[in-house]
């Protein structure tokens, strides 16, 4: 049961148990991945399908995970675009020539994935072969306004200032930069599914820096056309709007088959907001796994009760943290099955 249980829960299916992953599982937090780290830069180690591949599998190897999830970065294809990236030690991405105005947007190109990122899609096909049908492969892609909060702001940002003056003082570049980055998100998602992800969850990391008209406006149909475009795919696609607890009506309207959820709010309070046609995913809170283990335990049986035995997926709230003590990353799998299993669905 275990190579179904997420995708079961995607599709709002029973399942024996609820199924868990982590985002950012494949990273800092275990001493595999810095062993690796020590040895390679992380574009390196991006850009490498073999070192990316080996990523990705080892927390569903260490953990217990339902669900792998590849080890890229959402910033990957704007190379591809003609936006120069790089990563300083430190201090996170940099982008070397930010879009300010209409004349940066119309020098971007949209991208061509099998040209612009084959090691994408070979680490894709390496884990597919690797996983054997273990537990589905999950990929993923920036949503167009955490990429475009990049692009302008030229790299991370507290205020998003020079995004949100772009946005209102220039609407024609916003929507412009904005249609160029879904199209190319559209483009990048297709070719990771048919290069074997049998799921993929978009990230729109920043978007809770938004009001709720603001999202209406500039944001939700350029996010809606992402999501409407792999409809024909035919795989299930994870919409996850970050601190975005305010627009979650909104978010719901961008579309996707599961909404992910952050921890600002009750998992049953979202639940009933959002009604009965998408699954949910979440939300523990990421700094929660620092706690003692009885600590963990209680609030996972919490999530698990208000949540529901049916279409729910198990994950924090956000990325874990790098400091994160393994043994309560793996400890929480094991409670998340151990407290939610139950017969196992007839003709399963």
């Amino acid at each position: 049961m275990r190579a179904e249980r997420f995708l079961r829960a995607c599709r709002r299916e029973p399942v024996d148990c609820t199924p868990v992953w982590l985002m950012r599982q494949a990273g800092r937090y275990m001493p595999e991945y810095m062993a690796i780290r020590s040895k390679h830069s992380f574009l390196t180690m991006c850009k490498t399908p073999e070192l990316a591949a080996e990523i990705t599998l080892q927390p569903v190897n260490r953990l217990g995970v339902d669900a792998a999830i590849l080890f890229a970065d959402i910033l990957l294809p704007l190379e591809g675009m003609g936006i120069g990236l790089e990563f300083a030690k430190d201090e996170g991405p940099v982008i070397r020539n930010p879009v300010r105005g209409q004349a940066d947007v119309d020098r971007l190109r949209v991208i061509e994935p099998e040209e612009d990122t084959p090691y994408v899609l070979e680490a894709i096909r390496l884990v597919r072969r690797e996983l054997d049908g273990k537990v589905p492969l999950i990929g993923f892609a920036g949503a167009p306004f955490t990429l475009a909060s990049y692009v302008i702001e030229g790299g991370g940002s507290k205020s998003y200032l020079r995004c949100k003056r772009l946005m209102w003082e220039d609407p024609r570049a916003w929507h412009g930069l904005m249609e160029k980055l879904a199209e190319t998100t559209v483009r990048y998602l297709k070719a990771q599914v048919a290069a074997g992800a049998q799921a993929v969850q978009v990230f729109d990391s920043w978007v809770g820096a938004l009001g709720p008209d603001d999202y209406e406006q500039y944001v939700l149909p350029h996010s809606r056309h992402v999501i409407e475009g792999l409809r024909e795919t035919g795989v299930p696609v994870i919409h996850f709007a970050n601190n975005a607890s305010t627009l979650l009506d909104l978010v719901k309207r961008a579309g996707g088959d599961v909404i992910g959820l952050d921890w600002r709010i009750d998992i049953g309070e979202a639940r009933a907001r959002l009604g009965a046609g998408v699954a949910v995913q979440g939300n523990l809170d990421p700094t929660a796994l620092f706690a003692p283990l009885p600590v963990i335990e209680e609030k996972v049986k919490r999530i698990l009760d208000r949540a529901g035995p049916t279409g729910h997926i198990f994950n924090l709230g956000h990325g874990i943290h790098k400091e994160t003590p393994v043994e309560h990353a793996v400890a929480l799998v094991e409670m998340v099955h151990e407290h939610s299993r139950r017969p196992s669905p007839v003709g399963v």
